[in-house]
């Protein structure tokens, strides 16, 4: 009996395609993410932030640092406050949020951080966070390099490749070189 090696190709092909479909959707989500992130904008958090006016009075202590929080109804979140410099006091909130004020002027801005879901958690991943993560990850990689390898030989004749698909394979080969003598090596 012969051994049918396209069959067997289709079934990895296939198989694995399907076991790592979760795998593939969590590396390009936030991959994209990953490739956007500037100073303007993070793929794991969202920063929410405004101009704020207050009054301030006397001395500075707690309890007018507390004040001050409800005029922009925060006083229930008060974490700490520090001086960075004679000019500002800085105000942090328990659930992520910071407040910066101008002590001369009253003037500020109220800043809230808030992780964006489903992208934090992608980038978590990504970031490979724990040893066994690693293993799953290298798994990974190597299906990845299986399926592109077995989906090279799932089509014949001019469309597979040794037709069109050579062309598409040796296209798909040449745009990072391309990248990489122009960006890289230059």
């Amino acid at each position: 009996m012969k051994f049918k090696w396209r069959k067997w190709n289709r079934g990895v092909h296939r198989d694995f395609g399907y076991l790592f479909f979760g795998m593939t959707l969590i590396y390009a989500i936030s991959g994209i993410g990953m490739n956007h992130l500037s100073k303007e904008w993070d793929p794991r958090i969202k920063v929410d932030q405004k101009d704020i006016q207050v009054e301030i009075q006397g001395e500075i202590n707690k309890k007018k640092v507390i004040n001050i929080l409800d005029q922009i109804g925060e006083e229930d979140n008060y974490k700490n406050h520090f001086f960075p410099n004679d000019s500002y006091l800085k105000i942090f909130l328990k659930d992520k949020g910071e407040v910066l004020i101008n002590l001369a002027s009253g003037a500020g801005t109220f800043e809230r951080k808030q992780t964006r879901p489903i992208l934090n958690e992608t980038v978590w991943l990504h970031y490979d966070p724990v040893k066994w993560w690693t293993w799953f990850s290298d798994i990974y990689c190597g299906a990845l390099i299986l399926l592109a390898v077995s989906g090279l030989f799932i089509i014949r004749g001019k469309q597979g490749i040794t037709g069109r698909g050579a062309w598409m394979t040796l296209f798909g080969i040449v745009i990072p070189i391309v990248f990489l003598l122009i960006y890289f090596y230059k």
